[in-house]
């Protein structure tokens, strides 16, 4: 019997694949659900193992099942819809997965293909490593939070390590709220394991035995998935009293959050993780020394865990090898929006916006040209066609008024009003803020006021949207209120016609 591969992830689930791998088990195949290969614009896709490898045939529909079945695809034989070799696709060939090494080629939670495929490598090292070695080895491969905000992760471990105290915690920030990003949600849906794994490997390195991964309410298969995960990985002896028959503990939890944007940020996640409401502090001091319960905590991304494990199995130097400058290693960026091939692209840092959007995203989807793009989620500024060969890297793009975030590529056709975007992040952050501070709390309610004056000819209100933005910027207690200037200030910079004087009726 042929087996036929469909992916499981929710993106594909959300255009059909479950309706598609039950016509193609009624037709005859053995059907397995694998990760995602980030391909959506070929979901649902099809893969069919033959002699020469798998082949591909996307996107499929359900009514069309029947009908490739009998013109020979599970055979792997030539159709319209056929795509070839998967593995061979240009799309594919031209990244250096690191991270998403593994995506697509098997089941979730098959440990044995995990182990197969690379995977445990990284924690048998540092089991046999001392702590401080691995912090070490972290810090020397250049790794940087992937989150948004790129701090060295390793300086974050050495400063926990160093903490004398009781209990330490590994807390992983899985609540992906950023406009366009999927990565965190891909790869806990995807290759659990390998979150696992980092999260263990943080908890040997700074000697913490309890971590959490946090992740965001509107990702239940996510959920589903990691706890199901956690507990292979416990009955296998990778996770518990005695991980790896080391003598040593890590046990590990999964925590369902509550549907806020700012608990993306690490004070406000902590707060709920405690069961507290969700809201920013002032630091210091930082998580890294007084975090979950007060005790000190090491808060990384989804992406920043994950890439440990590769780290510590193909050393700190071959990490540390792609990419430039000061952005080490490699970038899963992920294409949305307005773009004819939407997914995911893992390369190393320092190729250009044009390389990402043009080469493997096709340019837009609607045919027009593309006018803005904006990087780094809802708070990120806006860049406009011109910008298209900046190189990806933090310290190019925080040169040029803008910022990597956690990879997030939206983009916009020459039909997009960017007035109503500048007026969306105002909006935005008055719904999502949460609250404690005043220039956040108000600045943001005053920002939609000021931009609808604008719109409507208060030539006043320019001034007033200036004053607010900095007032935000140098006053908010984070992020949230921090950023939010990022887009409104570009896209007035970059598209000031837009914001002439229109009516608002």
């Amino acid at each position: 019997m042929t087996t036929a591969w469909v992916s499981g992830d929710s993106a594909a689930r959300s255009v059909g694949a479950d309706e598609v791998a039950a016509a193609l088990a009624r037709g005859g195949a053995s059907v397995k659900r694998n990760s995602s290969r980030g391909l959506f614009w070929l979901e649902p896709l099809v893969e069919v193992e033959t002699p020469a490898g798998r082949v591909g045939y996307g996107p499929v529909s359900q009514d069309e099942v029947a009908a490739l079945v009998a013109d020979g695809m599970l055979e792997g034989r030539d159709h319209p819809l056929c795509i070839g070799a998967v593995d061979a696709l240009p799309y594919l060939t031209r990244q250096d997965r690191r991270t998403f090494a593994r995506a697509g080629l098997h089941e979730p939670l098959d440990l044995a293909a995990y182990e197969a495929s690379g995977g445990l490598a990284g924690m048998k090292r540092a089991l046999a490593m001392p702590p401080a070695d691995i912090v070490e080895a972290v810090v020397a491969s250049g790794l940087r939070g992937r989150g948004g905000a790129g701090f060295p992760a390793g300086i974050k471990w050495r400063t926990v390590a160093a903490q004398n105290a009781p209990a330490k915690y590994i807390v992983c920030n899985a609540d992906e709220g950023d406009s366009g990003t999927y990565a965190d949600r891909m790869l806990m849906e995807g290759d659990p394991f390998a979150l696992i794994e980092g999260m263990a490997i943080a908890g040997l390195a700074v000697g913490a035995e309890t971590g959490f991964v946090y992740i965001r309410s509107e990702y239940p298969a996510a959920i589903d998935t990691m706890r199901a995960a956690i507990r292979v990985m416990t009955n296998a002896g990778w996770l518990g009293n005695d991980i790896g028959a080391s003598g040593r503990r890590f046990h590990l939890h999964v925590r369902r959050g509550a549907g806020a944007y700012i608990c993306g940020e690490e004070t406000s996640l902590l707060a709920s993780l405690e069961g507290r409401r969700g809201e920013a502090r002032a630091k210091p001091p930082i998580p890294a020394i007084a975090g979950f319960l007060g005790a000190p905590t090491v808060v990384n991304n989804v992406l920043t865990l994950a890439a440990v494990p590769t780290i510590l199995a193909q050393g700190a130097d071959a990490y540390a090898g792609a990419g430039r400058d000061r952005s080490r290693g490699t970038q899963p960026f992920q294409l949305a929006g307005n773009v004819r091939r939407p997914g995911l692209v893992e390369v190393p840092f320092g190729i250009t916006l044009r390389e990402l959007v043009e080469g493997f995203g096709g340019g837009t989807a609607s045919g027009r040209p593309i006018r803005a793009i904006q990087l780094g989620g809802p708070l990120g500024a806006y860049v406009d066609a011109s910008m298209l060969d900046l190189a990806m890297d933090y310290e190019t793009l925080a040169a040029n008024g803008a910022m990597l975030g956690h990879g997030g590529i939206v983009v916009f056709d020459d039909t997009v009003d960017m007035a109503a975007m500048a007026r969306f992040a105002f909006e935005f952050c008055a719904i999502e803020s949460c609250g404690k501070c005043t220039p956040c709390r108000v600045g943001a309610v005053r920002g939609v006021e000021t931009m609808d004056r604008l719109l409507a000819g208060d030539g006043a209100a320019r001034h007033i949207i200036d004053d607010l933005c900095e007032l935000m910027t140098d006053g908010s207690l984070c992020a949230m209120g921090g950023l939010t200037p990022n887009p409104v200030r570009s896209a007035m910079k970059l598209f000031p016609e837009d914001f002439a004087p229109r009516s608002l009726t």
